[in-house]
């Protein structure tokens, strides 16, 4: 990972830092911010930008298992005592990232409450989108986990209208988040399309109505 720099008291629009020993990376689009396997030794919040996390069989198979955008932590599995990392994190969108050892995360989680309830709050949705993506997986058609994943990425049931844009994200990604083929990817994407779910103008722009899709028996 590249050496990140050190960062004032309050970092970012989401989060208030003060009093803790933060430190700011700048990552460009494309680039590894850490690898599965690395030293798990901190806690990353995603101040702008986009990161995709993934992870790799040991018979070399990728699958996206998130697409996190700002105002988002992750890399938190060493707080639970993960010495590795589980996935790899990498930059999808040019990112502003602020780093916190873990030991200075703990810290400051017990000596801010007010941090530590907002960070109990992300952990909590973490583990009802884990549920619902599993049961998404389980009983529903490729069709309608494509249409949930472009709702998810689009923020939909947020009020600000930039919401409905998607970040840069190419169907073989969204083909490894949804768990079918690019091809089907492809097929459905251009059938959202022509019903006028989805619509392409330079960005890819979501549609409340793709939510019929989702509901649809």
């Amino acid at each position: 990972m590249r050496k990140p720099k050190r960062a004032t008291a309050t970092v970012g629009d989401g989060v208030d830092w003060t009093g803790a020993k933060t430190q700011r990376a700048e990552f460009a689009a494309g680039t590894t911010i850490f690898s599965q396997g690395d030293p798990a030794t901190s806690v990353m919040y995603i101040e702008q930008g986009t990161v995709r996390l993934s992870v790799l069989s040991h018979a070399g198979k990728e699958a996206v298992i998130a697409v996190l955008e700002a105002f988002h932590f992750f890399g938190e599995g060493c707080l639970a005592g993960q010495p590795y990392r589980m996935a790899t994190a990498a930059a999808l969108a040019p990112c502003t990232i602020s780093v916190v050892d873990k030991a200075e995360m703990v810290r400051h989680l017990r000596n801010r409450p007010a941090f530590g309830s907002q960070f109990l709050t992300h952990m909590l949705a973490r583990n009802i989108r884990v549920e619902e993506d599993l049961i998404d997986q389980l009983f529903n058609s490729s069709e309608k986990r494509l249409a949930r994943t472009l709702l998810l990425l689009a923020r939909y049931g947020q009020p600000a209208a930039t919401h409905r844009s998607l970040p840069k994200i190419s169907q073989e990604t969204l083909a490894e988040m949804v768990g079918t083929t690019r091809s089907r990817v492809n097929f459905f994407m251009n059938k959202f399309r022509k019903l006028g779910f989805i619509e392409y103008n330079g960005d890819l722009k979501i549609n409340n109505s793709l939510l019929s899709v989702v509901l649809r028996d």
